[in-house]
């Protein structure tokens, strides 16, 4: 589907030469002399590239529908993440790096949302939100206000996040997975 290219809003996945990007930022601009202009900041969605873009309102772009299909999480194999296809049990397997730090909040049949061009995976989408259990959590420090201070804690996958004084070590939470930051305490 063919859109001008001061139609493009971040998200927006496009065909530019020959390559699949993501829309990270957009900023119009109208200047005194001259017509206006998108500036889209862009990302490669297959070499992680990033470049940035003018387009003028005449031009035009292809938007690509990427699939979405459900996976599942199975295991990691040196720097390789293996998922399968729920509907078919076909096993794919992924460089780490594609999922960035997320990565670290994959658990063993774990349900995750893949994008697919032509087949290929693009990204995986984790769920917003995953229970960790706190391993290791600074003591409190007497004299810090509860309502606005937090201490450094580790969680059982390694991750180092930010926690509530009242979190203790072998306590369960809910983790932005995306933020890395603490939600609330595990049901």
């Amino acid at each position: 589907m063919k859109i001008s290219g001061v139609d493009i809003r971040p998200g927006n996945i496009i065909e530019y030469e020959n390559g699949i990007w993501r829309a990270v930022k957009t900023q119009h601009t109208q200047p005194g002399k001259g017509g206006a202009y998108m500036q889209v900041e862009m990302k490669n969605l297959i070499d992680g590239r990033k470049t940035n873009v003018r387009f003028r309102s005449a031009e035009t772009v292809e938007r690509v529908r990427l699939d979405t299909k459900d996976f599942q999480y199975l295991y990691a194999e040196d720097d390789n993440l293996v998922f399968m296809d729920k509907d078919n049990y076909d096993q794919v397997t992924l460089p780490r790096d594609l999922l960035g730090e997320a990565a670290a909040f994959l658990q063993d049949g774990m349900d995750v949302s893949m994008e697919l061009y032509d087949e290929r995976p693009l990204s995986v989408q984790l769920p917003e939100t995953v229970e960790a259990t706190v391993v290791d959590a600074d003591a409190v420090v007497k004299g810090q206000t509860a309502s606005s201070s937090y201490k450094p804690a580790v969680l059982d996958n390694g991750v180092r996040v930010m926690v509530p004084p009242f979190i203790g070590s072998g306590t369960r939470i809910v983790v932005d997975v995306y933020e890395q930051t603490y939600v609330r305490r595990a049901d």
